[in-house]
């Protein structure tokens, strides 16, 4: 009868610096294999260390809070020169006190949540729209021919030129602000994906056919989770196009029907020569743009890179 033993597994040494050249390494004591299934699984896995708040802070938090530091000293420093008049130039502490009145009339939170509600609701349906188009543009050849070109040329076009456009179809109200943003930021989004999609594997769409994936199905549990860094890619920038569009139309668009927006908080402390006033909605349309992509895109794409073995995760 066979015995039912494992059989032990000659493991040779490496050779090492001071092994005679032409020589063969000597035999070692044999390795079972479950001894070197054990090393597989040792080295498959990942220690993953909670990284330290102190070096969190150091590394995340304190570069771009002295960078912030050093723009205000230089401000202040530009202020108290008189390099330029004071209605050219205010201080930092002018333009605080200008968001400090904000804050006292009650306004604040207003004029910031009119421009995020526009621009992130504009943006969601820019997402539903541009996701086929991309998937149509990078599947269908002749589409492709057809319609790629246009996406890419109204991609490049600056999304300023569309408001005069919008205003006399849909006259000056919210349809002509989501108009602006959907010719912004679909083109943006429909490129992400044909990128994304541009750079999928074959074996990939092949494997799944094989396994039955087809058709819509296909495009759900295959292209689109292989595409997914380039469509990801197209969103982020589908999102500045947005934002850049409705801050364009809310700066030319004037009407009591809008509402009162950061574009035209902008766009009134010009027409009053509040330089502290502009000074502040440039600040706060930027604090926007940059909240949101800590806020959702940052962690989007450090959970792709994540699953793809691209980032190993700290936490």
């Amino acid at each position: 009868m066979a015995s039912t033993d494992t059989a032990p597994v000659p493991v040779r040494k490496a050779p090492t610096e001071d092994t005679p050249v032409g020589t063969r390494p000597a035999e070692d004591a044999p390795v079972s294999t479950e001894d070197l299934g054990a090393g597989l699984d040792a080295l498959d896995s990942v220690v993953v260390q909670r990284t330290p708040l102190t070096r969190t802070l150091r590394e995340k938090v304190l570069p771009p809070a002295l960078a912030v530091v050093l723009v205000l000293g230089l401000w202040q420093l530009a202020f108290i020169l008189e390099l330029t008049d004071t209605y050219k130039l205010p201080s930092p502490a002018m333009v605080w006190q200008s968001l400090a009145d904000l804050w006292t009339q009650g306004t604040l939170f207003s004029i910031i949540w009119t421009s995020i509600w526009r621009g992130v609701s504009g943006f969601l349906a820019a997402v539903v729209i541009g996701t086929p188009i991309g998937l149509l543009v990078a599947r269908v050849k002749p589409v492709r021919a057809a319609i790629g070109p246009i996406l890419s040329g109204l991609q490049s076009l600056p999304s300023v030129a569309w408001v005069p456009a919008a205003v006399i179809w849909l006259g000056i109200n919210d349809s002509a602000m989501y108009a602006v943003i959907l010719l912004g930021a679909v083109p943006s989004i429909a490129n992400g994906l044909v990128s994304g999609v541009d750079q999928v594997p074959p074996l990939f769409l092949r494997a799944g056919r094989t396994m039955g994936a087809t058709g819509l199905a296909g495009a759900r549990h295959v292209l689109l989770p292989a595409a997914l860094p380039g469509y990801l890619a197209g969103l982020k920038q589908g999102w500045a196009f947005s934002w850049r569009s409705l801050m364009a139309a809310e700066l030319i668009a004037s009407s009591p029907d809008l509402g009162l927006g950061l574009g035209r908080y902008l766009e009134n402390s010009r027409e009053a020569s509040d330089m502290s006033g502009v000074l502040l909605g440039i600040v706060l349309i930027l604090f926007v743009g940059i909240a949101i992509d800590l806020l959702i895109f940052s962690p989007l794409e450090r959970r792709v890179l994540r699953s793809r073995g691209l980032l190993v995760a700290n936490r």
